[in-house]
């Protein structure tokens, strides 16, 4: 599968992002020179994390047959320290449904293991950036 992502020069920094039948804009922050008409990278990888975790619980709890009704992941950025090699995220998970309290802590657990955060965590990630 392959992702495209090409300039949009109706914005000084908007680009548009195609993802097999999905298209969506990211933008930069005015403060970095864009107009913020959609999210940037930075939000858009901190997003997918949330979403990660958030469609793990679902299918777990699901393949379980657990009574979740209601899912909802925040995820807060301290990215002051990127620059030194530390990018910090937290996610808040808020649940509901007619769930004991072993069901909710197991799925805690599952949302810590999803398939992002441990790729964010405990994988080597290559990139190679070459001409087209």
């Amino acid at each position: 599968m392959a992702i495209s992502v090409k300039r949009d020069q109706s914005g000084p920094m908007r680009h548009v992002v195609h993802i097999r039948s999905h298209t969506f804009v990211v933008d930069e922050p005015p403060a970095n020179g864009g107009e913020d008409s959609g999210p940037s990278p930075h939000d858009i990888y901190d997003a997918a994390l949330g979403a990660c975790k958030a469609l793990t619980l679902v299918w777990f709890a699901r393949r379980k047959g657990m009574p979740l009704e209601d899912v909802e992941v925040s995820v807060e950025r301290d990215d002051s320290q990127e620059r030194d090699g530390v990018y910090r995220l937290r996610t808040r998970v808020s649940i509901s449904g007619d769930l004991s309290d072993e069901q909710r802590q197991q799925l805690l657990a599952v949302a810590a293991r999803c398939p992002l955060h441990r790729l964010m965590t405990e994988v080597r990630t290559e990139v190679e950036t070459v001409w087209k």
